[in-house]
């Protein structure tokens, strides 16, 4: 009998999901969860890779049977303006905002390592010699 009680889903005294504060930036991240939990993998969708900052503020998943392996999943989204379709990519100072019929670039912008003032003056010169 004492297996079968073993083998029920008890009442967990810990949410599955919380809010926390990034203590540790980096993958692995520290973050502070009313302790701090070190080594949480970041996780992000496919193809997407991002590191937290000390002092971000992020959602972190308890996986596992016991919640023994949490993980970094993201940060609240910015109140922005988007209508829905809508996508702002922010990392640093710099952002990619993608709307309808619209593209905007903010930041300095690099083509194969240089600035896109020197990619037109190169264009310029080859059509002008």
């Amino acid at each position: 009998m004492w297996t079968a009680e073993r083998n029920r889903n008890l009442c967990s005294s810990e949410p599955a999901a919380e809010l926390g504060c990034v203590t540790l930036g980096g993958d692995p991240a520290g973050v502070s969860l009313g302790g701090e939990r070190r080594w949480i993998g970041v996780y992000g969708p496919g193809g997407y890779s991002w590191r937290p900052t000390a002092g971000d503020k992020v959602l972190v998943l308890k996986a596992g049977a016991e919640g023994e392996a949490p993980c970094l999943l993201g940060v609240p989204q910015e109140e922005a303006e988007l209508k829905p379709g809508e996508v702002r990519l922010k990392g640093g100072e710099s952002s990619i905002f993608l709307g309808e019929k619209r593209l905007e670039l903010e930041g300095d912008l690099y083509l194969n390592g240089q600035t896109l003032k020197q990619v037109v003056r190169e264009i310029l010169y080859e059509l002008l010699a």
